[in-house]
């Protein structure tokens, strides 16, 4: 399908917001890549692309939208080629061959967006695209990253509670005190996204983005109970998602481990010669269950060093294979996009 000649959700008389020079093609004036990934959406995906859309045309700026649907086996497909075909604005939807994860949808939109900013959001509708220009505010004033944080979260307590703990993970990991990592809700910069590289063999992480970075800020915004479907996010993706971000931030793992583990020998052997050289007691007596204690505590710090250990191995021999982490079923688009950020699947 043809570039349009005009740039993507941008009126005849908005303001462009950079100077042209000749030679200059329209994607390079494009403001704000909107990335949806959708998820089993086929009865809220009309709805939130009509108050999307609205809320973009109102702000004046030029943007384009991206929709993948990740591995959707309901209408979800249907309903995006069809907003594709009506709205223009839209410059690109993929479908993905299965459902790889949110992260993966989000890399396969990243590797074809256009604009200076990327602007991530769900497309369930418990986050509002109305709130949209808070966060553009706040990133007009230069942050890199501006994120949404959820006051009021409306999920069941099976939801909040291993948030909570991920969050408190995603915090260590990217060395940050940001209060909601789980909210998708997030402005970046592009050229700090398109740094890393993202693509078929390395996918996109907020936490890996954030731990490089200290221009961020949050903004405060609604959320409301989830009306269609369920989230894809379960217990065992959280956990999943949790350990990446643990082997792979994690700079000094096995550094903490070892002095850690120093450290508790020095102790151990401090408590020996306390018992057994000075006369005078500080502490109780060694006891056989107290060296049961100490074996099964070094037993179980063995297990966990030769559990990071394969972890490790297991990824480099997964990185040495280069099998692709997701693959693109279909692409439809209005303009040239790069064929193989799309895991080797021609556009159409």
């Amino acid at each position: 399908m043809p570039t349009p000649d005009f740039v993507l959700g941008c009126p005849s008389d908005c303001n462009l917001g950079a100077p042209t020079t000749p030679g200059e093609s329209p994607a390079t004036l494009i403001e704000f890549s909107v990335l949806i990934t959708c998820h089993y959406e086929e009865r809220s995906i009309d709805e939130f692309h009509h108050r999307l859309s609205g809320t973009l045309l109102g702000l004046g700026r030029p943007f384009e939208i991206i929709f993948v649907n990740d591995g959707s086996h309901d209408g979800t497909w249907a309903k995006l080629k069809a907003i594709f075909a009506r709205d223009p604005r839209v410059a690109v939807v993929m479908d993905m061959f299965k459902n790889y994860g949110q992260q993966a949808a989000i890399t396969a939109a990243l590797a074809v967006s256009r604009g200076r900013s990327v602007v991530l959001m769900d497309s369930d509708l418990q986050l509002l695209p109305e709130e949209l220009p808070l966060l553009i505010a706040e990133f007009d004033r230069g942050f890199d990253l501006v994120t949404g944080y959820r006051t009021e979260r409306k999920d069941s307590l099976f939801r909040i509670l291993p948030s909570l703990a991920a969050n408190i993970i995603m915090r260590l990991a990217s060395h940050s005190n940001l209060r909601d990592f789980g909210c998708t809700f997030k402005i970046y910069n592009a050229a700090l996204l398109r740094a890393f590289h993202y693509g078929p063999h390395h996918l996109f992480s907020n936490v890996e983005v954030i731990s490089r970075i200290d221009r961020i800020v949050e903004v405060p915004v609604s959320h409301r109970p989830r009306t269609y479907g369920s989230s894809g996010w379960t217990i065992a993706k959280l956990i999943k998602y949790n350990m990446d971000n643990v082997v792979v931030l994690s700079e000094r793992p096995f550094q903490w481990t070892a002095f850690l583990c120093l450290l508790g020998a020095v102790f151990f052997l401090l408590r020996l010669a306390l018992n057994y050289v000075v006369p005078v007691r500080i502490l109780p007596p060694v006891t056989n269950g107290f060296v049961l204690n100490a074996i099964v505590i070094c037993f179980l710090l063995n297990v966990a060093i030769l559990s990071l250990v394969g972890e490790f191995s297991i990824r480099s021999f997964f990185s040495v294979r280069k099998l692709p982490l997701y693959v693109v079923r279909e692409t439809l688009s209005r303009g040239a996009m790069l064929s193989d950020a799309m895991g080797g699947v021609d556009e159409k």
